[in-house]
């Protein structure tokens, strides 16, 4: 009798700690990690990644993706708590209103940038819908300058 009730004693143990670890995993594992994150931001092609703030107090752990030579999505590497990335200024009060993990970005414009506090995220897709949409802003924005600039500096004779 006594082994039944150490048996089933050590079953609710085990059980309570895994539910325990289950229930830390959906409060506090993100959505996408960073790993992920990563080899999204740079599938989207002709993308650079740079740690370029290392000369900042705290800034030498903040990676930054790059397109056409302008920043659209940066994280703490150690801390990945908030992905920051650009967003139209006609969505922003949406997005913030429709997802409470999304709210003001870590050190830009909230006018033109928005955080994603990727811890609380519960949808996935939309985190790369939002990461993607910020790198067709900047490279949109950007690849008409640098054509612009290079038809302008063309000599007719090449």
């Amino acid at each position: 009798m006594r082994s039944h009730a150490v048996r089933a004693v050590k079953r609710w143990h085990y059980f309570s700690n895994l539910m325990f670890l289950l229930l830390e995993l959906c409060n506090f594992a993100p959505m996408i990690n960073i790993e992920e994150l990563r080899d999204y931001c740079l599938s989207l092609g002709e993308v650079e990644e740079k740690l370029p703030f290392s000369k900042f107090k705290g800034g030498d752990t903040v990676l930054v993706f790059y397109v056409c030579g302008h920043m659209f999505c940066y994280f703490d590497i150690e801390a990945y708590e908030v992905v920051s990335v650009k967003c139209q200024p006609e969505r922003i009060d949406e997005l913030k209103a429709e997802h409470d993990w999304i709210g003001n970005p870590y050190n830009e414009s909230p006018k033109h940038w928005i955080g994603i506090r990727i811890k609380e995220c519960n949808d996935e897709t939309l985190v790369r819908e939002l990461v993607g949409n910020s790198y067709e802003i900047v490279k949109n924005k950007y690849s008409k300058h640098t054509s612009h600039v290079t038809k302008r500096n063309q000599s007719p004779l090449l």
